[in-house]
């Protein structure tokens, strides 16, 4: 069985992001617990320079929408960056998860070698399929779902590198 990039991103999207909202459910247990104010987790970030906990959570849902869907040959779907509680950014998690399950993976068959045309700026960068997944789409996925998790770790959060990995 040779390895493909739908049967590497879909399980593999879907693992991380049932760990992300775990850790999450975590992180609004220990506001309450503490008896914080929920939104000074989700408005923390590492550094000043950083994006908070709710745009790392945005950002990583925008890059598994978006990496499927230019691999699959579809139309970028955009979603607004409007969340400001737990409740609803595990709303939005779970709904990149329907989008995933709704997604067509079969468009995803051969998406290896197809040529992805990623815009940077003022101009773009051609990519295959294979590069564009494993050099920029995964990379970027847990540039964010880290950034996450490591805010509600500075935070005081009791989270492990288990919470992170999620069950397989």
């Amino acid at each position: 069985m040779s390895l493909t990039i739908e049967r590497v991103v879909i399980p593999t999207f879907k693992r991380s992001l049932a760990a992300i909202s775990a850790f999450m459910i975590k992180g609004e247990a220990y506001a309450k617990e503490k008896g914080m104010d929920p939104s000074e987790l989700i408005n923390a970030s590492l550094a000043e320079d950083m994006h908070p906990l709710s745009r790392q959570i945005q950002m990583l849902t925008d890059t598994v929408r978006r990496g499927l869907c230019q691999l699959g040959g579809a139309e970028p779907v955009s979603v607004e960056d409007t969340e400001q509680s737990f409740t609803e950014l595990q709303q939005r998690i779970q709904s990149t998860l329907d989008f995933i399950d709704a997604f067509d993976s079969a468009s995803l068959a051969l998406s290896e070698d197809k040529t992805i045309t990623l815009p940077i700026g003022p101009t773009s960068l051609e990519l295959d399929g294979t590069t564009f997944l494993m050099g920029f789409v995964m990379p970027n996925f847990y540039f964010h779902a880290a950034a996450a998790y490591n805010i509600l770790r500075n935070q005081g959060v009791d989270v492990g590198k288990m919470d992170f990995l999620g069950q397989p």
